[in-house]
């Protein structure tokens, strides 16, 4: 899955700004789940468009055509795969999923990964598209 987002990197993230109310929907609705303070991570943080304005400082991304403009918007960026991150147990506060789980070649280990990085009594919030949905199907 790496090369289409490597080739798509740009064009990824320009449908944001062409879609800004739907991208401004998905920010107010992730922002809801966010805590207010503590030490976060996204994985599959793609360009940085949700990680960024919802204060998320470290990302993981394979993609390295998405990782390098997620750093352009200050995200402390790993390329890694979500199955095997690269962080020790109990690291995050919280984790932050989106549109990742779909896109991913075994969601179960992802999420056990992303549990063992979390610290006890912490947060995983995770955004999802439904494929019906008027925008799942754009």
């Amino acid at each position: 899955m790496t090369n289409i987002f490597e080739e798509s990197a740009q064009e990824y993230d320009d449908w944001y700004a062409r879609n800004e109310f739907a991208y401004r929907s998905e920010l107010a609705a992730l922002k809801a789940f966010m805590p207010t303070e503590g030490h976060g991570l996204e994985i599959g943080v793609g360009t940085g468009r949700f990680a960024a304005p919802l204060g998320i400082k470290v990302g993981v991304e394979p993609a390295r055509a998405m990782a390098e403009i997620a750093r352009s918007r200050g995200i402390r960026v790993t390329r890694a795969y979500a199955e095997a991150l690269p962080f020790a147990d109990d690291s995050f506060d919280f984790v932050l999923l989106v549109t990742v789980l779909c896109f991913l070649s075994d969601p179960i280990q992802a999420l056990r990964e992303t549990m063992r990085v979390l610290k006890p009594q912490s947060r995983l919030i995770i955004g999802m598209i439904d494929p019906d949905s008027p925008l799942g199907k754009s």
